[in-house]
């Protein structure tokens, strides 16, 4: 279960409360429930803020309210436990099957996993300056968007031909016909960032948020943990070296039982609301963020993956590859998002 999976799961509970007459609303049923990792005194792997939100509306106590949607939560697909924390947070534990679910949905679905219809319907188009670092970040801005189910449409007043190398592409040159916003406004790189090659010169000028300023090549070139990049890209070749040897031994990926690498899983289950609050919020740093995030943790876990010395292919094995690859499916998908490459061989 992700987290997009258990906010939907709520949000029906809700709607079963005020259809049992359980909750009375006078204002209509939000849209949205936002869950997310609990904070300090929470528990569980998620948690959500929705019966403090309701509470006002419904015109009951929040952890009353939270009475209600959990006693509707107890037992849903995916769910081991709910509990109630401080004021009215609901904290959510989740079956070890879930687990499962999640490295199945991410092996199906490649690296289109996180890509969703949150902004299906809506015409977008934008219009940005004569610079190279707003040609990258808003033609990132907009394939986030697009895979979101978005219409999106980019222009600029004058195309640099050495975009290109950059691998930018504008739909539209030339001044619109009535002003059109910027998707964002980032500040201008200020050194010759063509010098770094396109996947580096990308990584530098969307993995800082748009208001501070791009990485410079000390910060992308060094092969080191150092660079965000490298890291990201390193434990991409490491999951599919890993794939590469387990066929040499004759294990196959194959998630049969649970594996402790809550850190992983949890990044792995987050990925598509990270996509989605990404194209929301223009902020193609928020992918490099979290893809930094899923290469440190699976880094931290991918020594036990394989078997070492005389120790026989377990189901244990198996499991753990299934999760070393569901771990490079998403690494990969999202370097391409940010249109950088994800190489085999590093």
């Amino acid at each position: 279960m992700t987290p997009a999976d258990l906010s939907l799961t709520v949000l029906h509970a809700v709607r079963r409360a005020v259809g049992d007459g359980a909750l009375r609303m006078e204002a209509p049923l939000p849209e949205r429930v936002k869950v997310e990792r609990p904070r300090p005194g929470g528990r569980g792997d998620y948690a959500t803020s929705a019966a403090l939100q309701l509470a006002g509306v419904a015109g009951l106590p929040a952890r009353r309210v939270a009475e209600v949607l959990r006693d509707r939560l107890a037992g849903a697909p995916g769910i081991e436990a709910v509990e109630i924390t401080g004021p009215g947070f609901l904290n959510f534990t989740l079956r070890g099957d879930s687990h499962a679910q999640l490295i199945a949905r991410v092996r199906e679905r490649g690296d289109r996993y996180g890509h969703g219809s949150a902004l299906a319907g809506q015409i977008l188009q934008y219009h940005h300056r004569r610079e190279v670092r707003a040609a990258v970040v808003t033609q990132a801005v907009a394939r986030l968007q697009t895979v979101q189910g978005a219409l999106v449409r980019v222009g600029c007043d004058a195309v640099d031909p050495a975009w290109a190398a950059l691998g930018v592409r504008v739909d539209a040159e030339g001044a619109p016909p009535t002003p059109l916003p910027e998707a964002v406004r980032p500040l201008p790189v200020t050194y010759d960032v063509y010098a770094l090659g396109r996947d580096a010169a990308r990584w530098a000028l969307l993995r800082p948020a748009a208001h501070d300023r791009a990485l410079e090549a000390r910060d992308v070139l060094p092969q080191t943990e150092a660079n965000g990049l490298f890291t990201v890209r390193y434990a991409h070749a490491r999951a599919r070296a890993l794939l590469r040897n387990a066929a040499q031994l004759g294990v196959t990926a194959a998630y049969e039982e649970d594996v402790d690498a809550g850190r992983l899983l949890t990044a792995l289950g987050d990925h598509p609301a990270v996509l989605e609050a990404a194209a929301r919020h223009r902020a193609s740093d928020r992918v490099a963020r979290h893809l930094e995030a899923t290469a440190d943790a699976f880094l931290g876990f991918q020594h036990t993956v394989l078997p070492l010395g005389d120790e026989k292919p377990s189901a244990a094995h198996r499991s753990r590859l299934a999760l070393a690859e569901a771990a490079g499916t998403v690494l990969a998908g999202g370097l391409a998002l940010l249109g950088i490459s994800a190489p085999d061989y590093l």
